[in-house]
């Protein structure tokens, strides 16, 4: 809930022009909403709606992410190699996601992505990727004698 806290505090954020590494996690974000909104269609927080809304909103920021990567993976690896480097990307990002997200239920993914939806610019939308993918925190022990 903390995640989706923040987000609410991002909706006036301006935007600023980014790199390959944030292109990926942008390009993450719209695979985890997408492979968990598919997820969640059967459910009572079907958000597939919210994620429509969610693409509509933020093209221009998706496409631009989707050129960047492309172009670094070509740089990189060729126009060959980018291809399938790509799609060997986009698969792990999407397998990652398949059996839910580790931290998010459908009821808050649903919250999220609406709260997506209006929030404008490529900064506010990396710094919400920053929340939303960040791994789970690992539980801390204490141990006493």
């Amino acid at each position: 809930m903390a995640a989706l806290a923040a987000i609410g505090t991002l909706l006036a954020t301006p935007a600023r022009a980014g790199d390959a590494q944030e292109a990926e996690k942008l390009r993450r974000l719209d695979i985890m909403l997408m492979v968990t909104a598919l997820r969640c269609r059967t459910t009572e927080d079907n958000f597939q709606a919210d994620f429509a809304a969610f693409e509509a909103s933020h093209l221009a920021e998706l496409n631009d992410a989707a050129l960047q990567l492309r172009k670094s993976l070509v740089a990189a690896n060729g126009v060959v190699g980018a291809s399938r480097e790509l799609d060997r990307i986009s698969t792990g990002m999407a397998n990652q996601y398949g059996q839910g997200h580790p931290r998010l239920d459908c009821a808050e993914l649903k919250q999220a992505t609406r709260l997506l939806a209006e929030l404008k610019g490529r900064e506010a939308l990396l710094s919400a990727a920053d929340e939303l993918l960040a791994a789970p925190a690992r539980p801390v022990l204490a141990l006493s004698r």
